[in-house]
């Protein structure tokens, strides 16, 4: 608790010249010296100080992801084991301590915004616009994995003039984050579009800015996409359900007001301009490669043969001794089996030069197949079942080249050349589809085949979305072998609060204890 209440100030001078980014600096300023800071560099600070949680890194995928989001989506095939659908304190620890020092650096722009003069802070405006649209992004996803967080108290030991008994931060409930996010998101998107930037500000915002590079586009389509993505999230939730709709109709049916991403052009990344900087995804190779956390699940691969999906030979690549084969692995045989199997790399593995040594690997925020998709949900919804199939049949396509496009920015080859789908091929792949679509009886057969295009376009790419979206709609039937040896038999439904809490922060905690267990649904897991 003490370590992520301690706020060192993270100053990194970015240069920007063309497409690259020069070398980095990592210069923590003493916390004592606050006013040496501004607020476009501690912009740029709070943005890069959770990175190794946006672009692709070793830890987050090794440690973070391996053993949990990644088996709880069947993304992955693993040899089972006793206790595997409990998160590992190394997991659920990392991931809280980093969201808690990206918080602190937000604080601590805030509080440097705050000492401004009136007419600096309108000018600097634009700063915490974006500033706070990038935090929701991240702290959507804490609330996703842990339902009530410290939140609005949290992060404040600077500003606290750190006092510790002053700065242990009390637990937001999940839905009183997610009305602020909402409203204040709504708010940004009419107060950007109409704002009349310094261009003096304007400048040092385009060098500052590590996402959009200072494009006020872009970063409206940020904020109304990520509403896209909250709003569908509390969709079925009864404090939420007409709040959604009457929004998500809102930002559909007006793109002038509301733009958001439609293709892959527009996605919202990081992006790697030059290897050797913080801005890159050269740990990922272990990350997802090291212990066999590359080995593919059954369901998934199968689901891609029999459909001749034409993502395949992007997405996944035959095992070495598999002789051209694919073949993911049955999540419910027993571990031993399993362990044999994986010994054969006879496995179908994700693909190496598509993904985890692609060095050039975007760190994905929001990308266009799953702003379709979640369209899709919404038409399908409203009864305007032609609309859901179009934003549909776009997300599948919108998918299809957004791995080819990720495979032809590799720096590698060491994966079999793909199969480069034609057009007929594609609209072999879509046609399936409308007879599937067609044939469905009910708005749940639709929404199953919503669904499996989530999971297939997410994967291991996005598998805080995966695994919410799994949660969310329940839908996709997928079989887990069950751990009798636990009380915790199948994946749980969140994540369980780190030891520090009930050590550090006792009083707040225990407010939280009762429900700080796997098997606590979230808010919005209504299904």
């Amino acid at each position: 608790m003490k370590n992520r209440l301690i706020s060192f100030l993270l100053v990194l001078i970015v240069g920007i010249s063309g497409c690259e980014y020069s070398e980095f600096e990592d210069n923590y300023a003493d916390p004592s010296k606050v006013s040496e800071t501004s607020v476009d560099k501690q912009f740029t600070g709070f943005i890069i100080a959770n990175r190794e949680y946006v672009l692709p890194s070793y830890w987050n995928y090794f440690v973070v992801l391996r053993i949990t989001l990644n088996r709880y989506t069947q993304a992955v095939g693993w040899a089972n084991e006793e206790n595997q659908y409990v998160p590992g304190s190394a997991a659920i620890n990392d991931r809280w301590n980093n969201y808690y020092q990206f918080l602190a650096q937000y604080r601590e722009l805030e509080k440097v915004y705050n000492g401004l003069s009136e007419l600096d802070k309108q000018d600097n405006r634009i700063y915490m616009i974006t500033a706070a649209t990038y935090l929701y992004d991240h702290t959507q996803k804490i609330v996703d994995l842990h339902g009530a967080i410290p939140f609005s108290e949290a992060g404040m030991l600077s500003t606290n003039g750190g006092d510790y008994s002053m700065s242990y931060p009390g637990y937001d409930e999940p839905e009183a984050i997610y009305t602020k996010m909402l409203d204040d998101l709504a708010g940004f998107a009419d107060e950007l579009r109409t704002m009349d930037i310094n261009p003096g500000i304007l400048t040092g915002f385009q060098t500052q800015d590590l996402i959009n590079r200072g494009d006020i586009d872009m970063w409206l389509k940020y904020i109304n996409s990520l509403r896209l993505r909250m709003l569908n999230r509390v969709s079925a939730a009864p404090n939420f359900a007409s709040r959604a709709a009457t929004e998500i109709r809102e930002i559909l049916s007006n793109p002038t007001n509301y733009p958001v991403v439609t293709t892959n052009d527009e996605n919202i990344t990081f992006r790697i301009y030059q290897l050797g900087t913080l801005i890159s995804a050269t740990s990922w190779q272990g990350g997802l490669e090291d212990w066999n956390g590359n080995v593919a699940g059954k369901e998934i691969v199968d689901h891609m043969l029999d459909n001749n999906d034409p993502r395949l030979t992007y997405v996944f690549e035959p095992g070495e001794d598999a002789e051209g084969e694919y073949m993911g692995l049955d999540p419910l045989l027993n571990g031993s089996d399993q362990t044999d199997l994986i010994g054969t790399n006879t496995l179908t593995i994700y693909n190496r030069s598509t993904l985890s040594r692609n060095q050039y690997f975007p760190g994905m925020l929001i990308n266009a197949s799953q702003v379709h998709l979640i369209a899709s949900e919404f038409y399908l919804k409203e009864g305007q079942d032609a609309n859901a199939m179009m934003h549909y049949e776009t997300a599948i396509k919108e998918s299809i080249d957004y791995y080819e496009m990720l495979r032809g920015m590799t720096n590698t080859t060491i994966s079999p050349d793909p199969v480069v789908p034609s057009e007929d091929d594609v609209m072999a792949y879509l046609s399936e589809d409308e007879i599937s679509w067609s044939m469905a009886s009910s708005e749940l057969e639709k929404m199953k085949l919503i669904a499996r295009q989530r999971w297939l376009h997410y994967n291991v790419v996005q598998p805080h979305e995966n695994w919410a979206e799994i949660r969310r709609n329940d839908v996709l039937g997928l079989e887990f072998w069950e751990d009798q040896s636990n009380q915790q038999s199948l994946p749980p439904n969140r994540w369980i609060y780190p030891g520090s809490e009930q050590t550090y922060n006792t009083e707040n905690y225990e407010r939280v204890q009762a429900d700080d267990v796997l098997s606590r649904e979230l808010f919005w897991d209504v299904d």
